[in-house]
């Protein structure tokens, strides 16, 4: 029975500064990284034989940091599709501070909406546009052999594969917020049916 384990990466500095990040490459915090190494303790009893992850360094740190908790060098897939929703026009912006140029109601709209995206950026829809395919492709590939699967990525690309599992609508879908580096654990067959999941 494969194992699919879903971790969004430690804190980052933006995350701490209540900044919208998206894209931008930006460091884990201390905590961060002391995040990281709780989840690598927390998958000591899990086997693991592959890792995905986006292009972007903080979830890349993430995945290396967990992986020297275990003592593993995993082979890894990076790729973009797994990177975080674009947020555009926001990037680098603190959110406090984009309320009050854009209107609450206005930053609201991009935030928790499943199809407005902020200008010149993604909304969680096109985030899953990109997202989904990969999963389907390249992970549920590896699920389908056999493999247990680990996924160190982001908040929305995350979010994306838990809609797909969990086939939640896309109003369920706004109301899941992933913690930072707790790892979310699937048994499935190998046809990608759940049989269950829990938070480590």
């Amino acid at each position: 029975m494969p194992k699919l384990v879903l971790v969004r990466h430690g804190q980052s500095l933006w995350n701490l500064e209540d900044r919208f990040t998206g894209w931008v490459d930006v460091p884990l915090t201390p905590l961060g990284r002391d995040e990281a190494r709780s989840a690598g303790r927390k998958l000591s009893s899990t086997h693991l034989d592959v890792a995905y992850t986006s292009v972007l360094t903080r979830a890349q740190l993430t995945l290396q940091i967990i992986q020297d908790t275990l003592g593993l060098e995993l082979p890894t897939i990076r790729d973009e599709a797994l990177n975080e929703r674009h947020y555009g026009d926001l990037q680098g912006l603190n959110k406090a501070q984009t309320a009050e140029k854009f209107g609450k109601e206005q930053v609201h709209i991009w935030r928790r909406s499943y199809d407005v995206p902020p200008p010149n950026g993604e909304s969680l829809e096109m985030t899953a546009a990109r997202t989904i395919p990969f999963f389907e492709r390249c992970i549920m590939g590896d699920i389908a052999q056999g493999k247990n699967v680990l996924v160190v990525a982001h908040g929305n690309s995350n979010r994306s594969i838990v809609m797909k599992l969990d086939n939640l609508s896309k109003e369920e879908v706004l109301e899941l917020n992933l913690g930072t580096a707790i790892p979310l654990v699937y048994d499935l067959t190998p046809t990608g049916e759940v049989i269950s999941k829990q938070i480590l």
